[in-house]
């Protein structure tokens, strides 16, 4: 079988990333991060989800971006929105160099089992704005990718997959309902307690919820 490292944060969308890398034939390594966040509950959903879409091997990875700060997820300083975002602004949840640096770990991870594929589920249509989900971002990437490693020098061209990248988040709902993806195991919020469990209203809550409505599908999501 052909290998994908897959990037799983435990949400909506890297677990119908890896419902989808699964239906296409892949042998799918998924990858975590521990990173300073405000809470581990994804972890945890991302442990249940890759054991139960069946990856042939699940890693968490720490690494300390709350030493740097800047964002609402790695820094207890500063607040969760919740009252929407603003057009064409870049919300404080943003956490910097957040994909580029993970997406690196990826790499290094995709070298090692030789495998040519890495999937991430960023969108650039229902998201919030950051800068590292957008299609530019990930062109400019993979073109490093396959210029700074072995794998890429030696001709075997290195891919970065973003199957989600133009969808709506009820198109992505939908398509992971037809691949069966149980959406009760995972957790989105930015602010979900210690079992999991919502807040409803921070961004990653709202764009949830829309989707769901949008879909016609009941949400599953668990709320405080």
């Amino acid at each position: 079988m052909k290998k994908a490292v897959i990037l799983l944060s435990g949400g909506l969308d890297s677990t119908t990333v890896l419902a989808m890398a699964r239906a296409d034939g892949y042998e799918c390594y998924c990858l975590s991060f521990d990173y300073g966040q405000r809470h581990n509950a994804e972890l945890a959903a991302a442990r249940r989800i890759a054991n139960a879409l069946g990856a042939k091997e699940h890693r968490v990875a720490t690494i300390d971006l709350a030493a740097f700060g800047g964002s609402a997820l790695t820094d207890a300083n500063i607040e969760v929105p919740v009252d929407g975002v603003k057009a064409g602004e870049i919300p404080v949840t943003y956490v910097p160099a957040r994909n580029t640096i993970m997406l690196s770990f990826a790499l290094g991870w995709a070298e090692v089992l030789q495998a040519n594929d890495i999937f991430i589920g960023v969108n650039a249509v229902d998201y919030s704005g950051y800068p590292d989900c957008r299609p530019e971002f990930i062109s400019a990437f993979e073109s490093m990718a396959n210029l700074a490693t072995r794998i890429g020098v030696e001709g075997s061209k290195l891919h970065i997959r973003t199957p989600l990248i133009s969808l709506t988040k009820a198109e992505i709902v939908q398509a992971g309902v037809r691949l069966g993806v149980d959406y009760g195991l995972t957790v989105s919020c930015y602010k979900a307690n210690m079992e999991g469990q919502a807040c409803g209203v921070c961004d990653a809550c709202r764009l949830r919820k829309e989707g769901f409505e949008a879909a016609e599908v009941a949400d599953p999501t668990r709320y405080i």
